[in-house]
């Protein structure tokens, strides 16, 4: 099923800019200055400013089969920014960013030089084949929400609450 509660490809830029929420994450090769020259990118997309983004911090990595200790260390961030793009747009060019350093993707949740994913678009909400907004496992995981309350201790993800709470819950504190 598919729904469709926004923009998609090709659709012109929104009349206003809408706050949106990147996760960044690397474990292979240089992972500081990767997400530093990433962050710098997405400074200098079209139709986007006020670029902020949380002090990275060192996780294990995640793979399908769960935390695997013996991978590569990740280190992830989080970059709150203001845009006009579409979301399909700007999960285009998230890509093409991943794409410029390297990242190969030949399995799911595998190593990576870079990985830029589209967390959320403003209160929008998206299930579509390529693109789902808020992203669908954002709420379950500590390195997207740890980061994320940094930068903004009253961040919510639409439709599962605020992000003070689902850390705690992933913590295994109360709500």
């Amino acid at each position: 099923m598919s729904v469709r509660l926004a923009h998609g490809i090709g659709d012109p830029p929104a009349d206003r800019p809408v706050a949106a929420v990147v996760a960044l994450g690397a474990n292979l090769g240089s992972r500081a200055d990767t997400l530093t020259a990433a962050v710098e990118e997405l400074r200098l997309l079209p139709l986007t400013t006020d670029v902020r983004v949380s002090t990275p911090i060192e996780t294990v990595a995640v793979t399908l089969a769960g935390e695997d200790v013996d991978a590569p260390r990740y280190l992830n961030a989080i970059a709150l920014l203001r845009t006009r793009l579409a979301p399909a747009t700007l999960l285009r060019e998230l890509h093409r960013i991943e794409a410029e350093h390297g990242r190969v993707r030949r399995e799911k949740w595998g190593d990576r030089t870079l990985d830029l994913d589209l967390i959320a678009y403003g209160d929008v909400r998206i299930e579509e084949e390529h693109l789902t907004v808020p992203h669908p496992r954002a709420h379950e995981r500590d390195f997207v929400l740890a980061p994320w309350l940094q930068i903004d201790p009253d961040a919510e993800i639409p439709g599962r609450g605020r992000v003070d709470a689902l850390l705690a819950a992933v913590r295994g504190g109360a709500s």
